[in-house]
């Protein structure tokens, strides 16, 4: 999951609509800060969200549970993003120009959030430019618009769909824009449009309308056959643009090189350190992980490689249309666990909904985990995202693809998107007081956080505990949660050296095959998703400054340092960087690494 990747956010245009109807729907966070100067500020982030952020960015509003700019949609025009990148210049001086000594400890760490923020989309606009480069960003762009309006039944079908027929109105404009903006883009970026316009299409034609189906307004629906209609022609004309004219001349370097890499790691993580000591840190981290899968393969069967044991394990999946049901089946026992354990404060009971993968997410991720908003009072469901072997692949394909899920991998996803994961940590974000938190941060925090659990429980006994009497079966959870663990590892490595020049395509999947001991369609996608997520490292790199942090704090409190109380108190902070966390936390400043 990429959970702070929003929809089209360095696209957009700020559009001229008063911050007044978003400032009714979410609770300034001004209201809580005590101090004249972290109430002025408090009062400018509210400005920055109502006044640009959302406005600029409707899709995400709808996202977060915002629903006044439901009928918007983003500008993906090349004045749309000129207009952007002026008008973030001018909230990047206004920010910038509050002095961070005259605020709180807290609101100093909501204001860097901000002014990162900003930096970080005025580089993605400036520097990286996908507008210009990624033909997939508009036609998976606006499907995701369409989807934030059908999953989550936030108001009646006909006030959704009204919605739906405004912004469906405005997209064929939007891949008018692509057709304008794009210019030499990687040829692999052209690929992934490619592969994923198929299911983009079939998905106007058969999920959206079955998603209204209840609509009986006969003006409504005739007015939505003709919106949707116009989408499909557009995505199918988008799609044989691409083929016949874009794909030929999409000759351009999708890497964003080693300064735009070190900039986005300082303004996304505030991680300034250098990449050679980022790829030593982590290399450390893989071969510890590759000693210790070595270790624990050894103990499953001394007679075979390590390979082979981990042949074994791709081997031990459910078929295809049992996997859903299997990470259903994890769900009591990771509860329960937390429970009995004292691991963290669990906010609610209701579980997520496991569903299939939506088709524009299909080709570059394996699982995911989509909650609602922090502002979204009605629609409250979280899904569990999960990707399918395509039932038209060769039984090989198919099979290289399912090894991903093993039954002890199953365990690990299960944590790390929701039990203690993903899922715990936002529910936790529905009781914070500060906007700012509640919307910005970093996916450090974010991943970082899902990843450490996947370690971190069965430090704590959970193989135990689930197989209290089956050494084999421990041994095997212990070898999944490490299989995981070096696919985040090969993800760090793959990320840099692939964006710094230093790795070409073919080397990367091999990488992840060899190093990471992923099978070779899981490296080939985990590839693809590197070209166009270049820090990906996150996981690692946020799971070793978590370590850190807890290593630290617990060498300062001694025998007082209770788990439960650190990991609740690590909720307390939102998704802010680590580096902010460990100062709220341990009260200095201190290395995150």
């Amino acid at each position: 999951m990429k959970p702070l990747t929003r929809i089209a956010c360095a696209l957009a245009l700020a559009l001229p609509m008063s911050g007044a109807a978003l400032a009714a729907q979410a609770a300034p966070a001004a209201a809580t800060a005590a101090a004249p100067a972290d109430q002025a500020f408090m009062q400018l982030a509210d400005h920055y969200f109502d006044d640009y952020y959302f406005p600029a960015n409707p899709s995400t509003a709808t996202v977060d549970g915002l629903h006044a700019l439901d009928d918007k949609l983003e500008d993906y025009s090349r004045a749309g993003v000129d207009a952007n990148i002026k008008a973030l210049k001018q909230w990047e001086a206004r920010v910038a120009a509050v002095d961070p000594k005259t605020l709180g400890e807290y609101v100093r760490g909501d204001r860097e959030l901000v002014l990162n923020n900003i930096r970080s989309t005025l580089l993605t606009l400036e520097t990286i430019r996908p507008w210009q480069k990624n033909p997939d960003i508009y036609s998976s762009g606006i499907t995701s618009s369409a989807f934030t309006l059908m999953e989550r039944k936030f108001a009646p079908p006909e006030t959704r769909l009204r919605a739906l027929i405004a912004r469906e109105k405005l997209m064929p404009a939007v891949l008018a824009d692509a057709r304008r903006n794009l210019d030499n883009p990687p040829e692999i970026y052209t690929k992934i449009a490619l592969e994923q316009l198929p299911g983009l299409v079939s998905f106007f034609q058969k999920d959206v309308p079955s998603a209204f189906a209840d609509v009986a307004d006969a003006d409504l629906r005739k007015q939505f056959a003709a919106s949707n209609g116009a989408v499909i022609k557009a995505l199918q004309d988008y799609q044989a643009w691409l083929k016949t004219d874009l794909l030929p001349r999409s000759h351009g370097d999708f890497r964003i090189g080693a300064q735009a890499f070190r900039d986005k790691l300082k303004y996304d993580e505030m991680v300034a350190l250098p990449l050679d000591r980022l790829v030593a840190i982590d290399m450390a981290n893989l071969h510890a992980n590759q000693q210790e899968f070595a270790r624990v393969a050894h103990e499953l069967d001394p007679a075979k490689t390590p390979q082979q044991v981990l042949a074994e394990l791709a081997a031990d999946h459910p078929p295809r249309d049992k996997l859903l049901d299997a990470f259903r089946g994890t769900f009591d026992q990771l509860v329960a666990f937390i429970r009995a354990k004292d691991i963290i404060t669990v906010p609610s009971d209701v579980r997520p909904i496991v569903e299939e993968t939506p088709p524009f997410m299909r080709a570059t991720t394996f699982a995911s985990m989509d909650t609602p908003g922090p502002y979204e009072h009605v629609a409250k469901e979280a899904y569990f995202n999960v990707t399918l072997p395509d039932p038209d692949w060769s039984k090989q394909r198919t099979q290289e693809f399912m090894a991903q899920f093993s039954y002890p991998v199953i365990s690990s996803v299960a944590t790390h998107e929701a039990y203690p994961g993903h899922y715990i940590q936002f529910l936790w974000m529905h009781d914070l007081h500060d906007r700012v938190r509640k919307l910005l941060g970093a996916n450090t925090n974010v991943e970082g956080w899902a990843h450490y659990c996947e370690q971190m429980m069965l430090d704590e006994g959970l193989a135990q505990f689930l197989y209290p009497h089956d050494r084999r079966q421990q041994l095997m959870l212990r070898l999944g949660q490490l299989q995981d663990a070096l696919l985040r590892n090969a993800r760090f490595v793959v990320g840099i050296k692939l964006h710094t020049g230093r790795m070409t395509m073919d080397q990367a999947v091999d990488f992840f095959v060899k190093d990471g001991y992923q099978s070779r369609a899981v490296g080939e996608v985990e590839t693809k998703r590197g070209t166009s997520d270049p820090t990906y490292l996150y996981y690692t790199l946020g799971k070793l400054e978590i370590l850190k942090l807890r290593a630290d704090l617990e060498k300062k409190q001694g025998k007082d340092f209770n788990l439960e109380r650190f990991h609740d108190s690590f909720m307390q902070q939102g998704f802010a960087p680590i580096a902010i966390v460990r100062k709220a936390m341990l009260g200095d400043d201190s290395p995150v690494l």
